[in-house]
């Protein structure tokens, strides 16, 4: 999907469009679905992609939604992210090139991975309505 940054302005909201377009960070505990704990599913923000769902999400302490997996590997797309002095894996909506967080190998479950999500990278559709 490509659009112009005219395009993405347009239908970001300021903070959305500083982390998806330009991988900002929102900060910890401030987004949306930190504590959000309904069924369904969560989508980017960007093009609407399944990216999440709601059973795969865990509370990390972080101050970040954390999942253990994504729906499908193939929506997300992990690189390399040497910003700021750390190396970490950026992921990365597939189908937009959104910025969305970042993985780490620390987390519960059978990947051991957790995708450490920005919330305003993402919407939620509840479960039914998915």
């Amino acid at each position: 999907m490509e659009r112009t940054d005219d395009e993405w302005r347009a239908i970001l909201t300021p903070e959305q469009y500083v982390v998806l377009r330009q991988a900002g960070t929102e900060p910890p505990f401030t987004g949306e679905y930190v504590d959000h704990h309904a069924p369904g599913l969560y989508r980017c923000a960007g093009c609407g992609t399944d990216l999440f769902d709601a059973d795969d999400k865990f509370d990390s302490g972080t101050g970040w939604p954390s999942f253990t997996r994504p729906v499908l590997d193939e929506h997300v797309a992990a690189r390399e992210d040497v910003s700021h002095g750390m190396r970490r894996i950026e992921v990365v909506c597939t189908s937009c090139g959104g910025h969305l967080g970042h993985v780490f190998p620390d987390g519960p479950g059978e990947s051991g991975l957790r995708y450490c999500i920005n919330s305003c990278s993402l919407t939620h559709v509840s479960a039914g309505t998915a």
